[in-house]
């Protein structure tokens, strides 16, 4: 298992662990944004940032980065960020201080890997633990080249997996018969026992044998993205004249977007039940997952497009869920709040998703 993943959902399992003890109510999506920028950064530059627990310098980065992904959608809404971006001014004066923040901080990492691999190049053509020293042992190349690829994965591996575990969780505590369901599944593969009380050994108890065998999670984590997609509308720029499979024409240039926010809610793709959170329907008679084609299940993409990041999102995904549904009730801070999603390119609750936490043991 993917030391980084486990130790950030660790450290995010103990804040959880103080909440719970002093009675607390916390915002969920706020702790998620920041463990799965930790986690991408990990993987990505082989640091710390340690934003979840507040480094300020991990801090100013995230929210230069998430002013920088709004102000961007705001190009698809306001007719005049050209003007804007051209006397610099209003949202284009803010995005462009947000995007110096993020190339400073990314181009100083860049520096500072190159400078490492250089000095101790003996240690680094052993270890590639990070996609940024993958990419500078094959050749010396443009920093301007790496910001782009990096950055590529903080936003694919950012935004999209901590809105997922913010309305997974939501779901939860909307639905307490299935969080209790998906708490006893996990109990019964890590074969936990109840002497274990801490929650690092719980995590231990996470192998990739007890992944596999949480059938019924990934089935509410996948139900959970058929009504939520991280990406809630996408869309395609045509290279060439086209015709789509309805037999309607596309020119090269023209704009095509599909919205699997909508996909997943249609009866005549899901049945009379598609408003339903049912994980159930993603099992078989054996109670194994069963997966339906990515032309339906559009959350992921489909075809010569499809994420590449799939299987180590739901990995992400499912090492979160089973350390915290292992260890944790959660219930709503507000059990009467409707949670609706605000306008991004992501699919984020708006105004985070605040709940109280219950020691599961203990």
């Amino acid at each position: 298992m993917e030391s980084s993943q486990l130790m950030g959902t660790v450290k995010l399992a103990h804040i959880l662990s103080e909440a719970a003890n002093n009675n607390q109510t916390v915002d969920m999506n706020d702790f998620f944004m920041k463990a799965t920028l930790d986690s991408i950064f990990k993987v990505a530059f082989g640091i710390d940032l340690d934003s979840m627990c507040g480094s300020s310098e991990g801090v100013r980065f995230s929210n230069a980065f998430d002013d920088a992904s709004a102000m961007t959608l705001k190009r698809y809404v306001d007719v005049t960020w050209k003007i804007q971006k051209f006397f610099n001014i209003g949202s284009e004066a803010k995005l462009r201080e947000s995007v110096k923040m993020v190339d400073d901080f990314v181009y100083k990492q860049i520096k500072i890997k190159t400078e490492q691999m250089h000095k101790n190049q003996n240690d680094y053509s052993r270890k590639k633990e990070d996609i940024l020293s993958r990419f500078l042992q094959i050749t010396d190349t443009d920093p301007k080249y790496l910001r782009d690829i990096i950055l590529n994965f903080v936003i694919a591996g950012k935004d999209t997996t901590s809105t997922a575990m913010t309305w997974f969780i939501y779901m939860m505590c909307k639905h307490q018969g299935i969080q209790d369901k998906v708490a006893k599944e996990i109990i019964e593969a890590t074969n936990f026992k109840k002497d274990v009380k801490d929650v690092k050994e719980f995590a231990n108890c996470v192998s990739e044998e007890a992944l596999e065998k949480m059938q019924y999670l990934h089935a509410a984590l996948t139900e959970t993205l058929r009504l939520f997609p991280s990406v809630p509308v996408d869309a395609k720029i045509c290279a060439a004249d086209d015709v789509l499979p309805d037999g309607y024409n596309v020119n090269k240039g023209d704009m095509v977007a599909y919205q699997p926010y909508a996909m997943g809610r249609m009866k005549f793709l899901w049945g009379a039940d598609a408003q339903e959170f049912k994980p159930e329907r993603w099992l078989d008679e054996n109670g194994c997952f069963r997966p339906e084609s990515p032309f339906k299940f559009t959350a992921f993409q489909a075809g010569q497009r499809i994420c590449l990041g799939r299987e180590f999102a739901y990995r992400q995904m499912k090492i979160f869920a089973s350390i915290l549904i292992g260890c944790f009730i959660f219930k709503m801070g507000d059990k009467n709040k409707t949670a609706k999603y605000k306008t991004m390119l992501n699919l984020h609750i708006d105004g985070g998703l605040h709940v109280r936490v219950f020691n599961r043991f203990g």
